[in-house]
This record gives structure tokens, sequence and C-alpha cells, in this order.
């Protein structure tokens, strides 16, 4: 197996990513009874040494479903019936999930309505409410 590109500063190498193949569930007929097909992806997030900290408590708060009690991150495939395929979809979700979990999110800046938009708002209210009341009936 070859390393993992992630990003283009990004790479896990092959030596920390651990596979196993098992039976596959679901339809198949015969076959599904005598082939290895379903993929079992782990990557130990704690013991790797292609992310820095700061990058593993971000990628371990993103796959905090897919973590084991090791602290791996387990990814399982079973979507077509060849083992290569399996293997190739998992590690391009792993991929995909630590890309996903590196992206840092712009911080949000505090802003205030202008005057402009208050007054437009509190126009628009007050026709709301003189068009409610215009419905009432009249009192003679």
């Amino acid at each position: 197996m070859e390393d993992l590109s992630v990003t283009p500063t990004v790479t896990i190498p092959a030596r920390e990513l651990h596979w196993t193949a098992s039976r596959s569930g679901g339809p198949g007929g015969q076959n599904v009874n005598k082939v290895s097909s379903k993929i079992d992806l782990r990557f130990d997030l704690e013991a790797t040494e292609a992310l820095t900290d700061a990058q593993k408590a971000r990628v371990r708060a993103s796959a905090q479903n897919r973590l084991d009690e090791d602290g791996a991150i387990q990814i399982v495939v079973q979507d077509t019936r060849d083992q290569q395929k399996n293997l190739d979809l998992a590690r391009e979700r792993l991929a995909e999930l630590i890309k996903r979990a590196l992206i840092i999110p712009k911080a949000r800046k505090a802003t205030k309505p202008s005057r402009g938009a208050k007054r437009r708002r509190l126009d628009d209210k007050k026709r709301v409410g003189d068009k409610k009341r215009d419905r009432r009936p009249v009192d003679e």
C-alpha cells in the first residue's frame, strides 16, 4: 500500500494505515460466502507523526463517532463486491475526513445593524401593524 496524500502538505505514511478484510453482508449470491471484500481501515490518530497536535485535536473532534477506545479512526466500507475498490473507497473517505477537519473555519465578527436597517425594520413593523388594525371592525 502506498502513502495517503491528504493535502499538498499532509501525507499519511502507509505504515500508519492498517486494514483487514472480512466477508461482507448483503446480496451477492454464493460468492458472498467465499470472498472477503469488506474493508476495515484503521488509522492510529494518537501515534501518527504526520499531523501536529492542533491538527490531531481538530480531526479528533471531527471524527468523534469513528474513534475506537484506542484513539484510532475506523472506516468500514462494503459498498462493492471488490476488495481493492472498497480499500480505495476507504482511503478516499479517510483522506476526505482529515481534509475537512484541517480547514479552519473563518472567525465570525460581531456586527450591529445599521441605522437604516433599524429604520426599515421599524417601518415594516408599523406597516404590518396598521394593516392588522385596519382589518378590525369599526366601533360606532
